[in-house]
């Protein structure tokens, strides 16, 4: 084997090489044929079994806690993965552990922007001086119910902890959860109460429609109310039909980059000769950002459905569902649908009786916000390092494993199926010219009633503001992060912009991934923003020197702030890093590490930093 070898004393325990061999199970040795040269052959085995590489990691890390020497050299044996590369990749990700771990469980508490507002770095504190093994965590996705817990165990799956009152977690349930908990994560979710969603049973609703009314594990309540028509409709327009309708429609990206749906649709469906992907991403990690997560619990046969809508429009017979590893529940309520559409034959050899095939597979990410970048993920699936790809070329031409590949994330994808229904010109008569339909928002904050709602484009701030319930008692209104970390900071003024992709780009701001973060007076806004400086260092892949560099250097200039230095000190070399991450790095994330600091800046909310003082943060990862 070739790179490194691990010492010979280092052997996977048969409970890894169980994990192992389940977790590869049903793909089988790739057949090399006589005609082919020895050279050739070994290279198209490695290539075609290196996806396999990340389910055998999750694999390990379940099986015994952590990344054992041992257990990673077996990994590397079954899939002839040089095991230098298999580290590099282990080590990539936030959720994998590479020392004995000292407990079986591993408790993880979001300290990300939302969460800090609500006791998170208390928590913390508070579950380690009880004795648990705790890492503080980027965003977990569940900024409506913050401080977020996610629990993960050894020989059992991960458990997403929360309080029966729907308020804060306390370390009394997480002791709880961790002691009762010993079953995969339950696959009812209840009719009421907080994981219904502020809007269940509202009329009105495309997207959010189902969810916190259907039993999202079962097949025939969804089809009860309206699940498959779609498919069914689909199946009868054909591919081509199909994409018409969703380029009529006018969809664009829901993740934050807003590029129209039709045309990504029709330059994969135009590749002929070659086998076609389409990707669902899933690896829902912007701060601030949990609608996605919302619809797979809530409703996740419509995921399903979407996908296989998207896919045999598209040609492509293999599909990829890439969900974030923070999201067990999803992950257990998605396996079941899968599961469930293969036995209805609504997935398989022959889609709905339509002669057609797609198969979907679901994978879990590990915890890196990078992934949500879309070649970053492609390399992820791969079995590689999650770093971005140059482009071009792209995904339509040059995808997964080099193949066209059309790659859209939940929301996205879900709108297709009213798309499909209704007609593509009648959904772009809903919600304004440049930006038809509706939108899901992520409200959370100092907000009454935190969660996902969907409105037609074209609602203002205020408007979403209010549905929430306006801010909690005794506040008063500082500042809004709208569309993420990777977004910007509004003040007050701006409540009644309509929430269009065309008005917020005017106005300097952006939609992203639909974040509405309300902070009040009382909000420890220098914290905040040193808080998002952090987030961007910790999560640059450090690939390319621009981010890798200038998010550590934002950060250092930050915690001068904090110590004294004054705002016009350090206003040049703030301005020339963000021009510089902007213009010169490989993906997004350094393209926008820059600007929710620097509106924090023009708003003032910085204003007085010295004199407020405050450490470098929590600096537990």
């Amino acid at each position: 084997m070739p790179d490194l070898y691990f010492g010979a004393t280092d052997e996977a325990t048969d409970a890894e090489r169980a994990a192992v061999a389940e977790a590869i199970a049903g793909f089988g040795p790739v057949v090399v044929r006589e005609s082919e040269r020895l050279v050739h052959a070994g290279r198209a085995r490695t290539m075609e079994r290196r996806h396999l590489l990340l389910p055998a990691l999750h694999a390990l890390q379940r099986a015994s806690g952590w990344i054992s020497p041992g257990g990673l050299d077996h990994v590397c044996g079954e899939l002839e993965v040089p095991p230098a590369e298999a580290y590099g990749v282990a080590t990539f990700y936030h959720l994998f552990t590479h020392e004995p771990p000292t407990a079986d469980d591993t408790v993880h508490v979001c300290d990300d922007v939302a969460c800090r507002l609500f006791g998170a770095v208390d928590l913390i504190d508070d579950l380690r001086s009880e004795g648990h093994h705790v890492k503080a965590s980027p965003c977990l996705g569940q900024c409506e119910r913050g401080p977020a817990v996610m629990v993960q165990r050894t020989g059992r799956d991960d458990l997403t902890v929360t309080a029966v009152d729907g308020g804060p977690v306390t370390t009394a349930e997480v002791a709880v959860a961790i002691d009762t908990a010993t079953s995969t994560p339950s696959v009812t979710l209840p009719q009421a109460g907080p994981q219904a969603g502020p809007q269940a049973g509202s009329d009105g609703l495309r997207l959010l429609a189902r969810v916190g009314v259907v039993d999202p594990a079962s097949l025939e309540d969804y089809r009860a109310h309206g699940g498959y028509r779609a498919l069914e409709a689909a199946l009868a327009m054909g591919g081509d039909r199909v994409i018409a309708e969703v380029t009529a429609s006018g969809l664009s990206g829901r993740g934050g980059a807003a590029f129209p749906t039709g045309v990504k649709w029709r330059g994969v469906a135009d590749q002929e000769g070659r086998p076609r992907h389409l990707v669902c991403n899933a690896d829902e990690s912007e701060p601030g950002t949990f609608k996605d997560r919302v619809v797979m619990e809530g409703d996740p046969f419509s995921l399903v459905e979407a996908m296989t809508v998207a896919g045999t429009a598209i040609g492509a017979e293999q599909g990829w569902l890439y969900i974030r590893g923070e999201y067990p529940v999803a992950t257990a309520r998605l396996h079941h649908a899968i599961d469930e559409a293969y036995a209805a034959g609504l997935l398989g050899d022959d889609v709905a009786g339509s002669g057609l095939r797609f198969d979907l597979m679901l994978r879990n990410g590990a915890g890196a916000y990078i992934c949500g970048e879309e070649t970053a993920l492609f390399n992820s699936l791969e079995g590689k390092r999650g770093e971005p790809r140059n482009k071009p070329p792209f995904p339509t031409t040059y995808g997964l494993f080099g193949e066209p590949t059309a790659i859209n994330n939940v929301e996205t994808l879900v709108n297709v199926l009213p798309i499909v229904q209704m007609g593509g010109e009648a959904y772009a008569a809903e919600g304004t010219e440049r930006s038809p339909g509706t939108k899901l928002f992520c409200l959370s904050g100092r907000v009454n009633r935190p969660g996902t709602y969907e409105v037609e484009f074209g609602a203002t701030l205020r408007d979403l503001v209010d549905l929430a319930g306006g801010l909690v008692d005794g506040s008063e209104m500082r500042a809004v992060m709208l569309g993420g970390a990777a977004g910007s900071f509004v003040g007050p003024e701006a409540l009644d912009m309509p929430l269009t992709l065309e008005d917020t780009r005017a106005a300097g701001a952006s939609l992203g991934s639909g974040v509405i973060m309300v902070f009040d007076q009382n909000d420890d806004m220098v914290d905040t923003v040193r808080r998002i400086a952090e987030f961007f260092r910790d999560e640059s892949c450090g690939q390319c020197v621009p981010c890798r560099v200038g998010t550590v250097r934002q950060e250092e200039v930050l915690v001068r702030l904090g110590r004294g230095s004054t705002i016009d000190d350090e206003r040049d070399l703030l301005d020339d890093l963000a021009t510089v991450m902007r213009d010169a790095s490989i993906c997004g994330l350094g393209q926008t590490a820059s600007g929710a600091i620097r509106s924090a800046i023009e708003l003032g909310l910085l204003d007085g930093m010295g004199a407020a003082g405050g450490g470098e943060g929590e600096g537990s990862r």
